[in-house]
């Protein structure tokens, strides 16, 4: 018997695989679709202070082994997650979630975190100071080392929970970024982010998207993803969580050997709903084919 189990900044998860925010919306939406608690948790959808529509459409294009996203942080704002959402997601998932916030002020991060941090459901805090396709603020706190910490630090304040800092590879160091996140307190990393893209319609000769940019994601960006998360591996002694193009098994333990310690699946779920299923039920036999006995032994092991 392999041992798929992980442990993520003291809370011990099944298996390392994460669906990624604003992939997976609230978790029972998917539960319709199958049982979710096979998952070794979630990251629910990016929640801010108060209520955001998003930005205008066409919101996505595809692309060659990817797609671009510009959805703009879409959600009803933490009052309300915390009085309609939560619950619903208690009804059908009964392990720790973890929670992405975004915003765009400092305070706005901090009122967030504070506002979820009662709630038991949530296990850990993702902090997303990387999000591309939001005018306002949410891309300016991820591409300086200060500003990450700053943030980091404001919401280290409001919450002992384990906390994660999502972020951007439209950066020039992102190493820098990942150090300075974890001397104002993070808990861990995780990274990347989408990168900045675009797609133009012949026909129309204008850019597909409304926003004219969006994330980019999806298969083309692993061997970025991996040489990021290579790199803040050697960096950092907090545990790293890894996402950029998973969609198999394969690779999971890929970014695992990289340096990470759990693993995200984003574009995945949008082009198979039970992409993450069927990965977490891949990953045993994959790990015998490799000769891996226990996954937590490979974290790192590529180093």
């Amino acid at each position: 018997m392999v041992n798929t189990k992980v442990n993520l900044s003291g809370i011990v998860l099944d298996n390392p695989v994460i669906p990624a925010s604003g992939t997976f919306g609230f978790g029972y939406e998917f539960a319709e679709l199958y049982d979710i608690n096979c998952l070794g948790t979630f990251s629910f959808k990016g929640t801010t202070k108060d209520p955001r529509f998003g930005n205008p459409c066409p919101r996505i294009a595809e692309c060659d082994s990817g797609m671009i996203n510009a959805v703009g942080l879409q959600n009803p704002g933490v009052e309300k997650v915390i009085e309609n959402e939560l619950p619903k997601l208690k009804a059908c998932f009964n392990k720790p979630v973890m929670a992405n916030v975004s915003g765009f002020s400092v305070e706005d991060y901090a009122y967030t975190v504070e506002k979820l941090d009662s709630q038991e459901q949530i296990g850990w805090f993702e902090v997303n100071v990387s999000c591309p396709n939001v005018h306002g603020g949410g891309m300016s706190f991820g591409t300086s080392p200060e500003a990450a910490a700053e943030v980091t630090s404001a919401c280290r304040k409001v919450t002992d929970k384990p906390l994660y800092i999502k972020l951007s590879p439209n950066v020039t160091n992102i190493v820098d970024i990942a150090k300075a996140c974890e001397a104002a307190g993070a808990d861990g990393i995780s990274m990347i982010n989408t990168l900045l893209g675009m797609r133009i319609d012949l026909k129309t000769k204008k850019p597909v998207i409304a926003n004219k940019m969006g994330g980019f994601s999806g298969p083309a960006i692993k061997p970025v993803a991996l040489r990021m998360v290579y790199q803040v591996y050697e960096a950092v002694k907090v545990p790293i969580i890894g996402m950029g193009g998973i969609a198999t098994a394969e690779d999971v333990i890929e970014m695992m050997l990289a340096g990470a310690t759990a693993v995200q699946v984003g574009a995945a779920n949008l082009v198979d709903p039970f992409a993450c299923r069927d990965i977490i039920n891949n990953l045993p036999k994959v790990m015998e084919k490799y000769k891996i006995d226990d996954l937590s032994q490979i974290i790192g092991g590529a180093h």
